[in-house]
């Protein structure tokens, strides 16, 4: 009997854990002029920050991205990439910037999308708990959020497949600059 409740209190503080790592911001976001800029790991709250920092400084016309490594609440960033998107925002990375997974897909909201010499963009496949998104049929509805949210911010889904390819979702690949091209990332180097 003691043995299952030690058990069971292990699996109730592992999920736990993810729970309150969603519940809490781990992004963090500072305004410098019409900047504002954001590090960390984009959850369920990082919407309601971000909204606040836009409302409280409505001269923000650019989000520089500096070393995000994703994100654990997909909705969350299709979110926040949508307000980018409805607000004309700019994207940027700047030097030493870092984007993964997630990041990536806040980074293609940009109106505009730019990224300096020395930045990174890296991508991987998805997994649910189960599967990796890559081994679903391309029917699968286990797809549509995202590869609806790609094609809507870069016109066609080329790139929601390409990043199921690229890595499985304990890897990651960083872009090369003509994949960058390819998918049309950036509207401007």
């Amino acid at each position: 009997m003691r043995r299952l409740i030690a058990v069971f209190a292990l699996l109730l503080s592992v999920v736990a854990c993810g729970t309150l790592e969603n519940a809490s911001d781990g992004t963090r976001m500072q305004v410098q002029g019409p900047y504002l800029l954001m590090s960390g790991t984009i959850t369920s709250r990082t919407p309601a920050a971000f909204a606040r920092h836009l409302a409280e400084n409505p001269r923000i016309d650019t989000v520089v991205l500096g070393r995000i490594d994703g994100s654990i609440d997909a909705a969350a960033t299709h979110r926040m990439g949508r307000q980018i998107r409805r607000l004309g925002l700019a994207t940027e990375l700047r030097s030493g910037s870092a984007v993964d997974s997630g990041g990536v897909e806040l980074f293609i909201a940009g109106a505009e999308r730019r990224m300096a010499p020395g930045a990174a963009l890296r991508v991987h496949s998805w997994r649910n708990g189960y599967r990796e998104g890559s081994s679903y049929p391309r029917q699968s509805p286990k797809h549509q959020m995202t590869r609806r949210y790609m094609a809507e911010m870069l016109g066609n889904d080329a790139f929601y497949w390409f990043t199921l390819q690229a890595a499985p979702s304990d890897g990651i690949h960083k872009m090369t600059a003509d994949e960058i091209r390819r998918y049309g990332l950036l509207t401007r180097p």
